[in-house]
């Protein structure tokens, strides 16, 4: 087994050796994969470090069961629905050693900024939305990103959270609809003067 550093120091994708007989995951799709990965467990996770930590476990896990995907299919979807199911099993582990685990993001973390060089009304914006998204349930959360953000088909949302795909709909409809809600209320503590 070869390693090769990704764009992150911190993390290492593990790719077959040349002439091996093992088969492997195309290198240059699961470098790609990374930043969606990262974004997609930030959502999940709402914390930086633990993000990367997902992302980690979710490329560990990938190479683990490399046999189990299939070439030609969507690699992102794959690795996904991966981070998906480690996520879950994460949260069934933190829930029985602690009974008091809270997985909402708080929009004042660092997990929620934004790395985007815009000018100031922009990125302005663009952080009132991220903390309006914040306050969305994780469900209607996760099914946003993978549908706005990472334009994932609604077939393929279900079956990286194992749902049905009404139940994707319906989540997403709700999603845009609160998130509508929510950028048009005022901000808390401000008073509008006429």
């Amino acid at each position: 087994m070869h390693r090769s550093a990704g764009s992150d120091p911190h993390l290492s994708i593990v790719t077959t050796p040349p002439g091996s007989d093992a088969p492997g995951l195309p290198q240059p799709d699961l470098v790609a994969a990374i930043p969606r990965l990262r974004r997609y467990a930030r959502v999940l996770t709402g914390e930086a470090s633990r993000a990367d930590d997902l992302v980690q476990d979710t490329l560990a896990r990938g190479w683990e069961k490399r046999r189990m995907w299939r070439s030609g299919s969507d690699l992102r979807a794959w690795l996904f629905t991966i981070m998906h199911n480690v996520y879950v099993n994460q949260l069934a582990m933190l829930k029985r050693e602690s009974a008091n685990v809270s997985i909402d993001a708080d929009p004042a973390n660092p997990a929620w900024q934004l790395p985007v060089r815009a000018n100031q009304i922009d990125r302005v914006e663009l952080l009132e939305l991220m903390q309006q998204m914040g306050r969305l349930s994780r469900d209607q959360r996760e099914v946003l990103l993978l549908a706005a953000v990472e334009e994932l088909r609604y077939e393929e949302i279900a079956g990286i959270l194992s749902i049905p795909v009404g139940t994707v709909m319906s989540r997403l409809s709700r999603a845009r609809n609160n998130l509508r809600q929510l950028v048009a209320e005022p901000a808390p503590g401000l008073r509008v003067v006429k």
